[in-house]
């Protein structure tokens, strides 16, 4: 049976508060791994407090000593939009950190302005992985949804049961865009540390549903991942406030 270690849950202040110390903690895991002689694998996130880490990370990177040209990113899920799009999450990342510090391994989902569909897309993602990852992420942040939902896999969502598959697409989203693709709990469940961020009292009752005893992952995606060595939910007091 697949034991995996009880979530741990740190709640800080405020928004702000989480993100310095969330940008503090991913640094010093890959320089840790780099000084192992480790090439660390990071899956990224999307979102509001995904970019104040990710602006953080890029503030304090100087002083990390992370060799960032070393450093392989992957993202859980990306919307199918054009290459140029604001809302690519890769968009958004790069713009706040990683063109910044020169990381050079960045794995981007193609756009739509790059492949035929979603579908495409997500074949040409999942080949990436099996050919450039490393069979299991370091550190895999997730933000989560006031529905519950992580990457792109959404509550009674058909994406929520497929199987035998690194990547998929999703169709007819409940959030702009409607078409995405996204990592597949098989592939997001493979990962040594998983960190769930999650701001603001808008989250609160979908942060209490993934970490109650009793639910399913059909209404509550966030309860399908966990990681094999460590979960941790990172949370401002409002996030917190009905566990």
């Amino acid at each position: 049976m697949d034991e995996r270690p009880a979530p741990l849950i740190e709640v800080h202040p405020d928004a702000t508060v989480l993100a310095t110390a969330v940008a503090g903690e991913l640094l010093n895991r890959i320089a840790d791994a780099q000084a192992a002689g480790h090439v660390p694998h990071i899956g990224l996130t999307g979102g509001t407090v995904a970019d104040a880490i990710h602006h953080e990370v890029a503030r304090m990177a100087p002083a990390s000593g992370v060799d960032w040209g070393a450093v392989h990113f992957w993202f859980g899920d990306e919307r199918f939009v054009a290459a140029d799009s604001p809302d690519r999450n890769a968009g958004q990342a790069r713009a706040a950190f990683l063109d910044s510090v020169g990381a050079t391994r960045v794995h981007e989902v193609p756009a739509s302005d790059q492949v035929a569909d979603a579908e495409a897309a997500a074949t040409a993602y999942s080949t990436t992985v099996r050919e450039e990852g490393a069979g299991a992420f370091d550190v895999l942040m997730l933000g989560v949804g006031p529905d519950g939902h992580i990457a792109s896999l959404f509550p009674g969502h058909p994406a929520l049961d497929v199987t035998d598959a690194v990547a998929t697409a999703v169709h007819d989203s409940p959030k702009p865009p409607p078409d995405r693709v996204t990592l597949t709990f098989e592939a997001l469940d493979r990962s040594h540390a998983v960190w769930f961020v999650a701001t603001g009292e808008a989250k609160a009752d979908a942060v209490a549903r993934a970490l109650a005893d009793d639910g399913t992952v059909a209404e509550t995606p966030a309860r399908g991942v966990k990681g094999t060595a460590e979960t941790t939910w990172f949370l401002d007091h409002d996030a917190a406030s009905r566990l």
